[in-house]
């Protein structure tokens, strides 16, 4: 065999093993895509005439889930602990300021209750009966009492969590909305809009302590960190009073002044407060503004104008640099930079937004 012989039977040699034996390995099937990573926190919003919890990523501003709960969501809070999301659900029917409520169908009482949504999985893990129509409510420091403002009533209500059974049912003033726990748990305290108060009440005696005058329909209350001082938004009055949260009387009013870019006077609703204790963030109803109140000086600061068509609830991000509203019949949410005072996105929801909870990523 020549040498030329010799090097064409090696080439076709080495051909025959690569094919038979050599040949690579397939390639590896791509690897599958990471699962998205959970938001740093989760904007939690309920939809009173859709009958939903809204979910909005944080962080990407989109709708992420829409649950149902039950009827007429309003008031949303997370749970102490962080686990749940609780919401007040109710069987009556809408009825804005004015209506005559002859002619409204009959409620549903078997509607009315706090809604529990487990923020693992976002499903409804159960409905606990709070008592007639409930509308906003807050939770003893322990997580184990909810305080329920059961606004046909003109009642609040102590509920067990645990059991899901009524403690006490506390009267205080006509259409009780508001509903909020002082910071060392020790006082809850009731906004009653019919008699332009709000009722004190001792957390361990369930016992009125004290009835504190305000302006006309007062709506929300929330406090300095340091439990010195309550806000409560006045919505027919324009205003916000300012009470010492230990003498229980009022030691100031601030005015929220009209905003420009409304014709509708400022109708003070919902409140946040920001991270650091230091603002007091008022959602100003329809006339589409929001009202920002230096809790140090007790004055107004500024407004952040054409924000949503009725803002209502109001929500703070972890780091206080964003603010989220509920703007009910705008159907949206609204994605607020604080600092710019500048809308960043409008989130589009349905239905009728009422109230906002922020929970973050555990």
């Amino acid at each position: 065999m020549t040498t030329r012989h010799v090097l064409a039977f090696g080439v076709l040699l080495s051909a025959f093993v690569g094919v038979g034996c050599g040949s690579p390995a397939p390639a590896p099937p791509p690897a599958a895509a990471p699962a998205p990573a959970e938001p740093a926190y989760r904007v939690l919003v309920s939809d009173e005439t859709g009958g939903n919890l809204i979910v909005i990523n944080g962080e990407t501003y989109a709708v992420t889930h829409t649950l149902p709960v039950g009827k007429r969501p309003r008031g949303v809070r997370v749970s102490r602990d962080g686990s749940q999301l609780l919401v007040a659900l109710s069987g009556s029917p809408v009825a804005p300021p004015g209506v005559d409520e002859s002619k409204l169908p009959p409620p549903d009482r078997s509607a009315d209750g706090i809604g529990v949504v487990d923020l693992a999985t976002l499903a409804l893990a159960r409905t606990i009966h709070s008592g007639q129509d409930p509308e906003t409510f807050d939770t003893s420091l322990d997580g184990n009492t909810l305080y329920a403002a059961n606004e046909d009533a003109a009642q609040m209500t102590a509920l067990d969590m645990t059991s899901g059974t009524i403690r006490a049912r506390v009267q205080v003033g006509e259409e009780p909305e508001g509903v909020t726990v002082r910071p060392d748990g020790a006082v809850v305290y009731v906004t009653c809009e019919e008699t332009g108060e709000v009722v004190a009440v001792d957390t361990a005696t369930l016992k009125v302590l004290a009835h504190i005058k305000t302006g006309s329909r007062p709506r929300a209350v929330i406090f300095t960190t340091d439990n010195a001082f309550g806000f409560v938004t006045n919505e027919t009055s324009g205003t916000v009073s300012v009470f010492d949260a230990k003498t229980h009387r009022v030691t100031s009013t601030i005015k929220v002044p009209q905003p420009k870019s409304s014709t509708i006077p400022p109708r003070p609703m919902g409140v946040a407060l920001s991270p650091d204790g230091r603002w007091v963030y008022v959602g100003l109803g329809r006339s589409q503004a929001v009202g920002v109140i230096d809790t140090t000086t007790k004055t107004f600061s500024r407004l952040i104008e054409n924000v949503g068509q009725r803002v209502w609830g109001v929500a703070t991000s972890p780091d206080g640099r964003m603010l989220f509203t509920a703007n009910g019949p705008g159907a949206d949410v609204s994605a607020v930079d604080i600092e710019s005072g500048t809308v960043k996105q409008r989130i589009a929801t349905g239905g009728s937004p009422w109230g906002v909870a922020i929970a973050t990523r555990r």
